[in-house]
């Protein structure tokens, strides 16, 4: 079967988004459908919108390209018809307007299964506080959002609603492909040092303030260990600029590291000196009390014990996790370094727990199984 798998960006080799987005591809592809990527490139000059790698649209430059980018799907639909699409799977952005309903409008038409991941919901509150820009985004969205779903048929939701604005979902949990995290190698436990990292495209409802605050509080105590917090990822500036400030006002610079975005053999290199995964903190800031987050899966896949604030029907009974309150609260480091002292698990144990439950590729054969039934 030929799938289309439809986003309205591009990609960035750091960015956690992009690696999900091609490991569900790669998932995809084992479970045998024949999927071709359609995303947009910027090289900083001209627009084009691509699959795979062959253009399918030249937008241009300047403001024009801009535009035409956000409203030119005729390419799209054209393409599906041409090659006789039979799937679509479409990562969705709040992009709901006239032009998406009538881009899903044709594409429905042609006889395509259409399934469309909302990759957290509800959102509505993660735009809380937020810039007018973007929340101008979340006003168009919800005059629109509605009539875009109704031309879909289902929609994949990483949380446990059976229904999202009326149309049935399908409920599967954020994945990991095994083959392309590395595994921590180094299972010595240091008595003397703890080294906690943050992975994140920073937004205020992941709560690393509260990590911040409890090192304030901790090293104010004469203390023995010593606590480091590595922050690795872009973010907001209403996040990562608090963020800094804490850290410079509490003259924690020693102890709070910003690397900025990593991959590859960086992002690898400081996993193995890390010990303790720092999940999302402060999910409440967005109303959400449950979800499953790509991040605690990684620390999962790559077997380090982490921390959240959050429900994760994947971990709540795992004995390398640690949960703090859905509060503002500062996190008690104490208790880190008590919960990691007291475990007793390998790496490859902790990884083990997941391997067969949260694959993409079996999370991708939920989705086909619950669609082409």
């Amino acid at each position: 079967m030929k799938a289309l798998f439809l986003i309205f960006h591009g990609f960035e080799e750091f960015n956690g988004i992009s690696k999900k987005i091609r490991y569900q591809i790669s998932a995809l592809k084992e479970c045998n459908l024949d999927v071709r990527t359609c995303y947009l490139v910027d090289d900083g000059n001209k627009k084009y919108r691509m699959v795979d790698n062959i253009i399918l649209k030249d937008y241009g430059f300047g403001w024009k390209a801009k535009i035409l980018k956000r409203v030119e799907y005729f390419s799209i639909i054209n393409y599906v018809i041409k090659n006789d699409i039979k799937f679509i799977y479409i990562r969705y952005v709040h992009n709901s307007n006239p032009f998406t309903i009538y881009l899903l409008s044709k594409l429905k038409k042609t006889g395509a299964k259409i399934v469309l991941e909302i990759p957290t919901y509800p959102y509505d509150h993660e735009y809380k506080g937020l810039p007018f820009c973007y929340q101008r985004i979340l006003f168009i969205d919800k005059i629109f959002r509605k009539k875009l779903m109704s031309k879909v048929d289902k929609i994949i939701t990483f949380s446990d609603h059976k229904t999202i604005w009326g149309r049935p979902t399908i409920n599967i949990s954020n994945g990991i492909d095994f083959s392309q995290v590395k595994l921590k190698q180094n299972s010595d436990k240091s008595y003397n040092t703890i080294i906690m990292i943050g992975v994140a495209t920073m937004h205020p409802w992941h709560g690393f303030d509260r990590i911040i605050e409890g090192m304030h509080i901790y090293y104010k105590k004469k203390t023995n260990i010593k606590v480091y917090f590595h922050i690795v990822g872009h973010g907001v500036s209403e996040a990562l600029d608090v963020y800094k400030e804490k850290t410079r006002k509490y003259k924690l610079e020693k102890y709070v590291i910003f690397h900025g975005a990593l991959y590859g053999k960086d992002l690898d290199d400081i996993f193995e000196i890390s010990d303790v995964g720092i999940g999302s903190l402060a999910r409440h800031r967005s109303n959400i009390n449950k979800i499953k987050t790509l991040k605690n899966r990684e620390y999962a896949a790559r077997g380090i014990p982490f921390i959240y604030s959050e429900i994760d029907e994947d971990f709540e009974h795992q004995p390398y996790i640690l949960k703090c309150s859905p509060d503002d609260t500062p996190i008690d480091i104490e208790k880190i370094i008590s919960f990691y002292h007291n475990l007793n698990l390998s790496p490859l144990e902790i990884r083990n727990s997941i391997i067969n439950n949260l694959s993409w590729k079996k999370q991708m054969n939920i989705v086909l199984n619950e669609t082409l039934k």
